[in-house]
């Protein structure tokens, strides 16, 4: 059988999105005393342990909802530009609705220093009937999903009583913990292993790529999610900064699965309403660690503003590959510039690479996510993305480029002092991460390593993603590398001239020798 599911529900600020983070046991779904915050459906995938600890674990996944009933607390019903945020309500309540029609198991969550009130009288009626999320097919054969109360926020032994008065509610004795004093936590946990089936299957593999899909406010990352499901699987409103949480959503498209992961989107942080804001940038970092490839989305109609410049700093940041995708071109494409020129893909290309330095490598993608305009083309340029940062050169190969570029332009110094490399090696994949072992580092000047890397993009297979450049002295490899076994011959060139043979092929060098102690700062990018 498939990982069983959970489906925690409950009126708003009842404790969801911290009964998740506690069973998944870490800061999965944003937590804020403010009723509302959670809105599409966010799932993570937990490990539960047996109670003595001597059984085998069980995977669940869990997903947290929005507060069914009413949307935000009173005094935030509008967000600061004036927008009416109770017209999410539906959509809202559609997602608790496919989250509970999805699940094998409901956790009925319950506050219960509040007691039972009269929308938890509501949700209970719905949740016995099973009208809340439950197929056609269900309600024909009769089938009901097992409801269990958890009564959130007994935070110590003078709430349980309060906590037991939850049984009138009917679905038997319930769950207790706290997800603040941890109270009863263990307890609660035990239970819950024996509530949830044992998953007998092997795990899901694992999908082909994983996307992370940045960008400001109302850029329309949510809106290209649902193309490429094909349901409303996330929230998609007109309201800018509708998506709070990193959601996950897994797709399959043309035979290869894909882990799109939806995140809020941003704006400058001196604008942040809230904590919850910060809470979501976070997110957003995150996400893009995660993920394999980067869509970066800029909104076609608008100038690069300096969010877009930020969220492009923390890409390049993060050393992933990225594809920036220019959304709604269908607005876009019969609109003019300040001058009356129209606006065409080549004139927004020069705009883009004038704006955004930094990621003149990277591959420009001309995008309608609400038409269907280039989406599946835009995916397949992501995994060839993906595919450039695996793929590794060869060090016989590598260093015939190098003594190539060497032989055009060498380093230049002052004092006289020639700089020398005496061979290189790329260790790593994702990014791809050269060592290029020297006399002195010190030597190599910002501009030269910015030549270098110009030139790498000329001849590597890897020219549209990030190249990580590190310089080593040579004294400091050399010690790492003597006296290892097994590991082939380290072959130098001559001592005297500093010249490469590039006959001889060094495919074995220790690649963990050469990283050895790297410091993080090592990384060097030229490409602004």
């Amino acid at each position: 059988m498939p990982i069983p599911r959970i489906a925690i529900v409950g009126r708003p600020n009842v404790g969801k999105s911290s009964l998740l983070n506690l069973i998944a046991q870490e800061r999965v779904a944003i937590v804020d005393p403010t009723p509302g915050v959670t809105r599409d459906r966010i799932s993570t995938i937990a490990q539960i342990d047996h109670p003595s600890h001597e059984g085998p674990t069980k995977p669940v996944e869990v997903m947290d909802t929005g507060g069914f009933g009413v949307y935000v607390a009173e005094g935030g019903r509008y967000n600061e530009i004036g927008e009416d945020l109770s017209t999410l309500t539906k959509d809202i309540e559609l997602q608790i609705a496919e989250a509970v029609s999805n699940s094998d198991i409901i956790i009925f969550a319950v506050d219960c220093q509040s007691g039972i009130t009269s929308q938890d009288l509501t949700i209970a009626q719905m949740l016995r009937e099973q009208k809340l999320g439950r197929t056609m097919d269900e309600q024909r054969a009769g089938k009901l999903k097992p409801v269990f109360v958890m009564a959130t926020k007994c935070d110590s032994s003078k709430w349980e009583p309060h906590a037991y008065e939850l049984s009138a509610l009917g679905f038997g004795v319930p769950l207790i913990c706290s997800a603040t004093s941890k109270y009863m936590r263990r307890d609660m946990l035990d239970k819950l292993y024996g509530i949830v089936p044992m998953n007998e299957d092997p795990p899901e593999p694992e999908c082909d790529m994983k996307i992370a899909i940045v960008g400001k406010r109302n850029a329309g990352k949510s809106t290209l999610i649902n193309k490429l499901a094909g349901e409303d699987r996330v929230i998609v409103s007109e309201i800018a900064g509708t998506t709070r949480d990193a959601v996950d959503v897994k797709i399959e498209l043309d035979g290869k699965s894909i882990v799109a992961i939806d995140t809020a989107g941003l704006r400058r942080k001196k604008s942040f309403q809230d904590q919850i804001e910060w809470y979501a940038l976070d997110r957003a970092q995150r996400a893009i660690k995660r993920s394999d490839v980067v869509i970066y989305m800029l909104d076609a109609t608008t100038r690069i503003s300096q969010v877009d410049e930020q969220l492009a700093k923390m890409i390049v940041d993060s050393h992933k590959p990225v594809v920036i995708v220019v959304n709604k071109w269908d607005e876009a494409k019969d609109a003019s510039d300040d001058s009356g020129k129209k606006v065409s893909p080549k004139r927004y290309e020069d705009y883009i690479r004038k704006e955004l330095k930094g990621m003149k490598f990277a591959p420009i993608a001309i995008m309608s996510a609400k038409t269907g305009l280039n989406v599946s083309a835009t995916i397949e340029l992501a995994f060839e993305m993906l595919e450039q940062s695996r793929t590794r050169m060869g060090t016989g190969e590598l260093n015939r480029v190098i003594k190539s570029i060497l032989d055009t332009r060498g380093p230049s110094n002052k004092l006289g002092i020639e700089a020398k490399v005496y061979f290189a090696s790329q260790v790593k994949t994702e990014p791809p991460t050269i060592v290029l072992v020297v006399n002195n580092p010190d030597l190599f000047t910002h501009n030269y390593e910015r030549f270098l890397m110009n030139r790498f993009r000329e001849v590597m297979p890897f020219n549209e993603v990030p190249i990580r450049l590190i310089l080593r002295a040579r004294s400091r490899v050399e010690k790492r590398l003597r006296g290892t076994s097994g590991k082939g011959n380290l072959h130098t060139p001559d001592q005297t001239t500093g010249k490469f043979d590039t006959e001889l092929e060094i495919e074995n060098i220790d690649r963990d020798a050469l990283l050895v102690d790297m410091p993080d700062d090592a990384s060097l990018y030229f490409d602004d």
